[in-house]
């Protein structure tokens, strides 16, 4: 199997990672490819109309997008625990905390965007403050929520890839007045599977 990859990408190091936690890193061909909103990937577009990574080309050529829909298929090809809990309350914590995690991340590129990516003039403080307070809210529930397992499942590790590229950026100091959280977080950032996939680079525009 092919993956698209970007070594910055919080959403793509997720996949990155699931893929080292079910034991089949070693199954990826991964190809670093540069992505942003304002700039053409040809050989991302043509696979994926949306121009993001990560991009899945499995090995019977089905191509498959985006990080969740990837981490799914991955799950379904190995025999050990499962990432996604197959049933019960464990599924939907596990799915809802993936939720959280992914409108974490997205709400960190919308503060760089408005922070420094955009142009100075057309900044929107009112909307990075907004998307801050997004971030701050959804680190005070994972504060009252998370809990250091043996095995993780896809909830906890979107969460520990969004906030290691939350820390990457300097969008937002997440451990600060949240000890429950920072201290899963160092703990789980000392996985084999965070240091194989450490983050690096920076956006192309």
């Amino acid at each position: 199997m092919k993956l698209l990859y970007q070594t910055h990408s919080p959403y793509a190091r997720k996949v990155l990672v699931a893929a080292h936690e079910v034991g089949l890193a070693d199954k990826l061909e991964v190809v670093h490819q540069e992505t942003s909103p304002t700039r053409r990937n040809e050989d991302v577009i043509s696979l994926n109309p949306l121009g993001k990574v990560p991009v899945l080309i499995c090995d019977d050529g089905l191509v498959l997008f985006d990080s969740t829909v990837i981490c799914e298929y991955l799950d379904g090809m190995h025999e050990g625990q499962k990432l996604i809990p197959a049933s019960g309350k464990a599924r939907w914590l596990a799915l809802r905390l993936q939720a959280l995690a992914q409108g974490m991340a997205d709400s960190g590129i919308a503060v760089r965007w408005e922070a420094e990516r955009r142009p100075e003039a057309l900044r929107w403080p009112t909307m990075r403050d907004a998307q801050l307070q997004k971030i701050a809210e959804a680190c005070d529930f994972v504060e009252q929520e998370v809990e250091l397992k043996e095995s993780p499942d896809i909830g906890e590790i979107a969460l520990a890839t969004t906030l290691s590229w939350i820390a990457f950026r300097d969008v937002y100091s997440f451990g600060a007045g949240r000890p429950r959280l920072s201290s899963w977080y160092d703990s789980f950032s000392r996985r084999p599977s965070m240091a194989a996939t450490t983050l690096a680079g920076e956006t192309q525009d």
